[in-house]
């Protein structure tokens, strides 16, 4: 649905990942407009980008449920952030690729 890739060199900060967060909004309002009305719940580590007051600020207004995570699990966050939608099963990665991609 929405990949970014940083510029080489650059260091993800909480301003940076502030705008992605409002850049992956538009893409699922854009992509999947049925999701507006859905309660999506958002997964990410807890990086200082990640748990920055603007990100944070960013997630409580977009109203995204933050799914808490504990302080090191890098087997419950394999990407830097993960949107989990009701109802959605895929029996392989790729399927689920394809999917954000329509």
């Amino acid at each position: 649905m929405f990949i970014d890739y940083l510029e080489k060199g650059k260091t993800i900060t909480g301003e940076y990942y502030s705008n992605l967060l409002t850049r992956l909004d538009k893409k699922i309002c854009e992509k999947r407009p049925s999701l507006q009305k859905k309660k999506i719940v958002f997964h990410q580590d807890n990086t200082p980008a990640h748990k920055s007051v603007l990100a944070m600020g960013d997630l409580r207004d977009l109203h995204y449920e933050f799914l808490e995570c504990p302080p090191s699990s890098p087997g419950l966050a394999p990407s830097d952030f993960c949107l989990f939608l009701a109802g959605q099963r895929f029996s392989s990665n790729q399927e689920a690729i394809a999917a954000g991609e329509r």
